[in-house]
């Protein structure tokens, strides 16, 4: 019986990573396409990748900043991630997200319960405990220990930044609650986002966000 070969998308797919991730591990020799046309379209057999054993499974690694103002921190976070499991010799996918961290509806995060679900990794590492979530995080990390994945993180102390990204994450809550009073006629909602505008500036300015006398967008 001939084997069903499938490209990289598909193949990705099957294995719970990203495509350029396939094309890292081919690059470093981990797992390689069993045919390859002259034009570089890759093609892998599907029965042999669903049949890797867990410990084929890469180490699965998370990243997350709160803003685009932040994504050098992103950029730094994914080279302390890369750089520690290559030290230990773990074949790595890296996962990326920009959100808050009391966001779950986060693009990245979804993808990350659904390798932990079909426990399509052994290992999860992160470089601080609160950049998977601010609350929430004993949750994930009890479905991977349900699923027998490993977690570890790098620091394991709070981060410095803490506090700022905290004010950060009220100063979200904040602007979405004034966002749907906005355009209320009713003069106790008008209010309310005049309050709730106030208290954003006294902590915007406290934590060095932003300039509290210049107008945000």
């Amino acid at each position: 019986m001939d084997k069903r070969l499938v490209k990289i998308g598909e193949a990705a797919n099957l294995l719970g990573v990203a495509v350029k991730t396939l094309r890292q591990w081919e690059t470093t020799g981990e797992l390689l396409p069993d045919r390859k046309t002259k034009g570089g379209t890759r093609f892998y057999d599907a029965a042999k990748l669903l049949t890797l054993g867990d410990a084929d499974f890469p180490t699965l690694c998370y990243a997350r900043v709160s803003s685009h103002d932040q994504k050098p921190d992103l950029e730094r976070q994914k080279e302390m991630l890369e750089t520690y499991c290559a030290a230990k010799g773990w074949r790595t996918d890296v996962i990326c997200d920009l959100g808050s961290g009391m966001n779950f509806n986060k693009k990245g995060l979804a993808k990350l319960l659904d390798i932990i679900l079909k426990k399509k990794t052994k290992r999860l590492v992160l470089t601080h405990k609160d950049r998977l979530l601010r609350f929430g995080s004993e949750l994930v990390f009890t479905l991977c220990e349900l699923q027998g994945i490993e977690i570890v993180i790098i620091h394991k102390g709070e981060r410095p930044s803490f506090e700022q990204e905290l004010a950060e994450d009220i100063l979200e809550i904040i602007t979405v609650f004034s966002a749907r009073l906005y355009g209320s006629r009713a003069k106790k909602n008008r209010k309310l986002m005049e309050t709730l505008q106030s208290e954003a500036d006294r902590i915007g300015e406290e934590f060095g966000i932003y300039d509290a006398k210049s107008p945000q967008d």
